[in-house]
């Protein structure tokens, strides 16, 4: 079984206080506080997520002398689902800051009786064999964008562990992503919400972060 970590169950931050202005539906009306906000908390999470990855011991020549650190022994592969994940992931490379980046777009295609499923357009990647990837989307529904982009990885080359991040999980998403991914997982979510519409859209989520971020598409 994967590893799942919640961050706001963890203990009380500052992360709170960020999710807690990315819900409210008067801040949202300030698309750059909304899209900084989700960049936040993308550093905060990148930073709980540095704790688990390699590091090596590196000879630092200071002006003074000479300094023994641990530093990270690799860069990971940031890969993000568009658009919606786009701040998201400029937090984890305002962390990961030497890391190769990769971008997939996944969308709902919708049916007449209400119903929908995801198809994915377009995969541009480093190549990824040994790598540590860390995959982000804000919202985990259903699970199946993200599923879908973890096949399409898998499908692409043998990584060394995948990293998935997501900033609010439903519950019956989370469950569903944790059942479809092997123990070289790790799963990351700010929070977890209980409820989800039929329509699949999270309760009390946030609303359509891609929209929120850039603005209502047709």
């Amino acid at each position: 079984m994967p590893k799942v970590n919640i961050i706001n169950q963890k203990y009380n931050s500052v992360f709170n206080q960020y999710l807690s202005e990315i819900r409210d539906k008067e801040i949202q009306k300030d698309r750059m506080r909304f899209r900084r906000n989700l960049e936040r908390t993308g550093e905060i999470i990148g930073f709980e997520l540095s704790k688990e990855l390699d590091y090596i011991s590196k000879e630092i020549i200071t002006p003074l002398g000479i300094s023994e650190d641990m530093v990270l022994d690799e860069q990971p592969v940031l890969i993000t689902i568009l658009r919606a994940g786009l701040p998201l992931h400029m937090g984890l490379l305002k962390v990961f800051d030497g890391a190769e980046n990769g971008y997939i777009s996944a969308f709902r295609k919708h049916h007449k009786d209400g119903s929908f499923h995801i198809e994915m357009e377009y995969f541009a990647c480093p190549s990824i064999d040994g790598k540590t990837i860390v995959l982000c989307d804000p919202m985990l529904a259903t699970g199946s964008s993200m599923l879908l982009a973890y096949k399409a990885i898998k499908a692409k080359g043998k990584p060394k562990h995948i990293h998935l991040v997501s900033l609010i999980s439903s519950a019956e998403g989370l469950e569903n992503t944790k059942s479809n991914v092997d123990e070289k997982t790790t799963i990351w979510v700010g929070a977890v919400d209980e409820e989800m519409t039929a329509q699949s859209y999270i309760v009390p989520g946030l609303g359509d972060a891609g929209d929120l971020a850039f603005g209502p598409k047709e």
